[in-house]
């Protein structure tokens, strides 16, 4: 017995040990673990969020301060921070230096602006401020208005809340005047007012008036931002441009009136690159947002208590409650010729490492297809340069034809080399890579340099590491950035690879923002997205320029299925499609056009007179080959007409065989189907057909000088001519090793 107690008396202690020595370890290591909290706190707060403006940084005794940072301090801070990171590779050295400008960039200007916030709450600026507190007071009343969203809360709630917001205390006539003035704009509407006064001494000088959602700020921490918004468009690395921005800064104070207006509302929630807020009640679709630290976004819903909104880039440090505002500014891009030869993402900045964009011209993303009476038809053929295209599904300037095929087809291969074929040509090229992996562009952007296309060519890269929402943006940018050119008279290529991709995107963003699914959980309007997109291409009449844009769709099936749900969509609303087969893919047959499924609804229009002549029949003598080829697996004799159809679908077959990055010019072409077709290609085993078209290009350019100028003006073949190719492509036979 003594023993169970002298048991218990030691569990009973050793608990007690424990429990007081867990809590004086704890005290012991709290005030440590408070410390580490708080630095993390902090680092995360400098690396998410944009400095506060308001926030004193640097102390300056006058304004010579902030005449000359010293940029090289900064230089050598900023490169001592990049020691570590890699730089191997051309694409990553690129982004390292483009990342290390923007970094100085950003530095020297967060110096000035602060030196000047500090400078601008001393002597004299602080009195200049003061004294013009009546002519600002005059600025805002002669701008107030009510917005449509403040008359409709007034008509429900019977009251809006004004409030006035100043740096110093206001003398009582002028709040007098304000509350007045206000009182007066709701009178006419039938509306009281709920009218308050605050001070905040962060807005270093000036004073700002909210009615409603709406702001008009005259204050000088509205104007640093907006300056510092500004500078964000130029790289300051020289004292030529400091000088400017200093001046810029001293100027903005000098003049009796800086207002700037606009609609103020805030965050509820953020998730998944979606961010819901309420107010800004005279929101419209598609227009651009801009949070407290930096980030924007595009409002792609709107409901009654709420609106929706898509996030361009990081969306982690956007908390709930923070303040968002309406700039006043539709979603766009920059446009023009500065852009061709550039690699750009969704919303139009350089991702090339070869500086900013830098043009005032600019287009909203999403705008009105031409109607009815502005367009022409497609009468201007597209060359491609593959045999396989220009012959039996020729493309039109203004056409949009669609390209669509298993994965692993060719269907990036044919857009590329029909870019490649515009060389020379006065026909601009935009390709679109939607969800594709960024190897991948910059191969392709690779592959455009080496063959001289890339001078004429723009990219605009919304990779598979991009957000949803970049995904969706970039085919409309990237037309907003062909329009630009169509309706300045010019002829445009646009590719989109792939819209598939662009599908999921978009269906992904309609589930975050809660919208009904339809069938495969697309939106019911997912039709709509690719027909708005689409009809804006086309080719406009003489009146207006008589530019085009020609539209290659790219849309990946699975298993060769083109009657699912988005493959149906886009085909009804193109003027035909390219279908690629994987059979004859894998047979060696590139590009693997399927004739039967494949089909131009622009037809013989999308050709020269040439071509429309050679090629009348080979479609069907195609289809012939096909459907015999067919029976001739199971091994039955054959009679000699039908042994004489399969030669010669065989050969036809081989001649539309072609490399890639080897476009061919329309005579050639035609020479080579007419060739063929007509029998002069008998006697060569199939096998031969690629070296006998090379053969037969080369006879007729040292040969028939005459004749090649005579093909090349497309015009169609009379009996003499037709008499004279004859007999030269006789003589070729007849010197070759195929001669019979």
């Amino acid at each position: 017995m003594e023993i169970l107690y002298a048991v218990i008396n030691f569990l009973i202690l050793a608990v007690i040990v424990v429990l007081i020595g867990r809590k004086s370890i704890t005290k012991k290591f709290e005030a440590r673990i408070k410390r580490i909290n708080e630095e993390l706190d902090e680092a995360e707060k400098i690396e998410n969020c944009i400095p506060d403006v308001s926030t004193p940084e640097i102390s300056v005794k006058s304004a010579d301060d902030i005449a000359r940072p010293d940029i090289q301090e900064i230089i050598k801070n900023s490169e001592l921070e990049r020691q570590n990171i890699a730089k191997d590779g051309e694409n990553e050295r690129l982004e390292l230096r483009r990342e290390f400008l923007f970094d100085v960039h950003n530095k020297t200007v967060d110096k000035i602006i602060n030196d000047a916030k500090q400078l601008f709450q001393k002597e004299p600026y602080s009195s200049m401020l003061r004294e013009k507190e009546a002519k600002l007071v005059d600025a805002i009343l002669a701008k107030i208005t009510l917005l449509p969203g403040d008359i409709a809360y007034l008509k429900t709630h019977d009251i809006l809340y004004v409030t006035l917001t100043s740096t110093f205390k206001l003398h009582d006539d002028l709040i007098e005047k304000i509350r007045s003035a206000t009182q007066k704009l709701l009178d006419e509407i039938g509306g009281k007012q709920s009218f308050w006064i605050k001070e905040d001494p962060s807005l270093i000088g000036g004073l700002k008036l909210r009615i409603g959602d709406t702001i008009y700020d005259a204050t000088v921490k509205e104007q640093l931002y907006q300056l510092k918004i500004r500078t964000n468009r130029d790289v300051i690395l020289g004292d030529e441009s400091i000088d400017t921005l200093i001046k810029e800064i001293e100027d903005s104070i000098k003049v009796d009136s800086f207002l700037q207006t606009y609609q103020l509302g805030r965050v509820i929630s953020v998730s998944d690159g979606i961010c819901w807020m309420d107010g800004l009640a005279d929101i419209m679709y598609g227009e651009v947002v801009e949070f407290d630290c930096g980030e924007r976004g595009m409002v792609l819903d709107i409901q009654r208590e709420r609106i929706g909104c898509v996030i361009y880039g990081r969306y982690e440090h956007i908390e709930s409650g923070s303040p968002v505002r309406r700039i006043g500014m539709i979603a766009s891009v920059p446009v023009g010729d500065v852009l061709l030869g550039r690699t750009v993402d969704a919303i139009g900045q350089a991702i090339d490492g070869k500086g900013r964009i830098q043009t005032p011209i600019r287009r909203p993303i999403e705008c009105d297809a031409p109607s009815i009476l502005d367009r022409a038809s497609v009468s201007q053929p597209l060359h491609t340069g593959l045999k396989a295209i220009d012959t039996l599904v020729p493309i039109g300037k203004g056409q949009r034809e669609l390209v669509i095929g298993d994965r692993q087809t060719g269907k990036s291969a044919l857009a590329i080399d029909t870019i490649i074929n515009q060389k020379g040509k006065n026909v601009i090229c935009i390709y679109v890579a939607i969800g594709q992996k960024d190897s991948t562009v910059a191969e392709i952007r690779a592959k455009l340099e080496k063959y001289g296309a890339l001078s004429y060519t723009t990219i605009v890269s919304a990779p598979a590491s991009a957000s949803a929402s970049l995904q969706y943006i970039a085919p409309f940018s990237a037309t907003a950035m062909g329009e630009y050119f169509m309706y300045n008279g010019k002829d445009v290529l646009i590719i989109y690879d792939d819209l598939s991709k662009h599908a999921v995107a978009y269906r992904e963003l309609s589930l975050l923002l809660h919208r009904p699914s339809g069938r495969e959980a697309y939106p019911g309007d997912v039709f709509y997205l690719h027909s708005r997109l689409l009809e804006r291409s086309a080719k406009l009449a003489e009146r207006l320029g008589g530019g085009s844009m020609t539209a290659l769709p790219l849309l990946e099936t699975l298993a060769g299925d083109i009657a699912s749900y988005i493959p149906t969509n886009v085909i009804s609303i193109t003027d035909g499609q390219i279908f690629l087969e994987t059979e004859l893919f894998h047979e060696g047959q590139r590009p693997a056009v399927n004739v039967g499924l494949s089909v131009s609804r622009v037809g013989g229009a999308a050709q020269t007179k040439l071509m429309k002549q050679v090629s009348s029949s080979l479609r069907m003598r195609l289809a012939q080959y096909r459907e015999l080829s067919g029976f001739a697996q199971f091994g039955t004799e054959m009679d000699r007409d039908t042994k004489a159809v399969l030669d010669l679908g065989a050969r036809m077959m081989a001649s539309l065989k072609q490399a890639r990055y080897s476009p061919l010019k329309d005579w050639q072409q035609a020479l080579l189907i007419y060739a063929v077709s007509e029998g002069y290609a008998n006697s060569v085993p199939v096998n031969d057909i690629e070296e006998y078209e090379s053969e037969l290009y080369r006879h007729f350019t040292f040969n028939a000088n005459e004749l090649v100028a005579l093909l090349e003006t497309g015009e169609k073949m009379s009996d003499d001519t037709k008499e004279r190719v004859n007999n030269e492509l006789r003589e070729f036979i007849r010197n070759s090793k195929w001669q019979a």
